[in-house]
């Protein structure tokens, strides 16, 4: 196996594993809406359910509509991450740690709308009565896979203008 497929497997493993497990002590151990305090007045663990993506989006959509639309979202992501993971990747290993963050984020909370028609979130971060949406692992996988790939991005546009990155021969 090469060292680039190892790594992203690793990556997407571990994520996965941290955001499934945080899920189920959430799930298991909080009812609905029960929130813990950790840095009062900032952060707390809340269990939230989000029947739409990030932001609410599309909650008010019927069911139907969401699960339809966020499971096709996903395949076609997990598609085009794993083209570019084997066609562009090749040897940089920023590049695969994001791409695997993106895809196991990505992947966690599809395993929660198959599941339960929704995704579980927890992460509360608030100033005074001001709320960030909840979020979780696997929101936070993509959130910060998505930012590294983006500076990567940038970075490689400034020392090669007009050139994609190098495909993988």
């Amino acid at each position: 196996m090469q060292k680039k497929n190892l790594i992203f497997l690793l990556t997407v493993a571990l994520l996965l594993v941290l955001d499934q497990v945080t899920k189920y002590f959430i799930h298991t151990g909080l009812a609905l809406h029960e929130s813990i305090p950790v840095i009062p007045g900032f952060f707390s663990i809340t269990y939230i359910r989000n029947p739409g993506a990030a932001f609410g989006f599309l909650a008010g959509a019927s069911p139907t509509f969401r699960y339809v639309f966020f499971i096709g979202v996903t395949i076609a992501a997990i598609g085009l991450i794993i083209h570019y993971l084997r066609t562009y990747a090749a040897g940089d290993q920023l590049l695969t740690i994001s791409l695997g963050m993106i895809l196991s984020g990505a992947i966690g909370n599809l395993i929660d709308r198959v599941r339960f028609g929704e995704v579980i979130d927890f992460l509360d971060v608030y100033l005074g009565t001001t709320h960030w949406p909840a979020f979780n692992i696997a929101d936070s996988a993509i959130s910060v896979g998505a930012f590294i790939l983006f500076i990567h991005l940038i970075q490689q546009k400034k020392s090669a203008p007009g050139s994609l990155p190098p495909r993988q021969g």
